[in-house]
């Protein structure tokens, strides 16, 4: 993946993710109450990201104990399988961020040992991406491990309808420095 796009993509996704935020009309605020608890939404993220891990699992290295790659794959596979009926809740959440910390590492990937670009006095240009990038880390390793809290911070976000406008205001406009950034490499 180029830089080009690993700039592009998180700023397309901050920008419309902004946007349903500033919008903000009933439906789209009853979508996000919604979410943490939807079975839908469940079998979409979780089973996308159970499929992608397991994509990953399959192709291992001899490094990354790829002799066993099978084995693993067929372990993991009854564990994903498994959690749709021993543990169905809140398992959109844990999917959101499976999906974030796999999708995570190809654009990182991308600005590795980009230091011509990076250096502050340079423009930081780079460092603008990586920030979003590592922020949707840390908070993927957050709710994932306390998947609830998105339920209790979307009851929060909702108690004044400044606060989703605020929010989506802020992440549209960085989604939109984002895009800026990608076209300036």
């Amino acid at each position: 993946m180029s830089l080009f796009f690993a700039t592009l993509i998180p700023g397309l996704l901050l920008l419309a993710l902004g946007t349903l935020f500033l919008i903000g009309n009933s439906a789209i605020t009853a979508t996000f109450k919604a979410l943490p608890r939807s079975q839908t939404a469940a079998y979409v993220f979780f089973g996308t990201g159970a499929a992608w891990f397991l994509y990953n699992v399959w192709n291992l290295s001899a490094a990354d104990f790829g002799e066993y790659h099978v084995q693993l794959f067929f372990g993991f596979a009854a564990v994903a399988a498994l959690s749709f009926k021993l543990v169905p809740d809140f398992l959109a959440v844990r999917g959101l961020c499976v999906l974030v910390l796999l999708g995570a590492a190809p654009l990182l990937e991308a600005g590795y040992m980009n230091f011509a670009y990076g250096e502050i006095w340079n423009g930081g240009r780079i460092y603008f991406y990586k920030i979003a990038v590592y922020l949707a880390i840390a908070l993927a390793i957050y709710l994932g491990a306390s998947p609830f809290r998105l339920r209790d911070f979307f009851e929060w976000l909702y108690r004044s309808p400044v606060r989703g406008r605020v929010l989506g205001a802020a992440l549209a406009v960085y989604g939109l420095l984002l895009v800026g950034v990608a076209f300036t490499y």
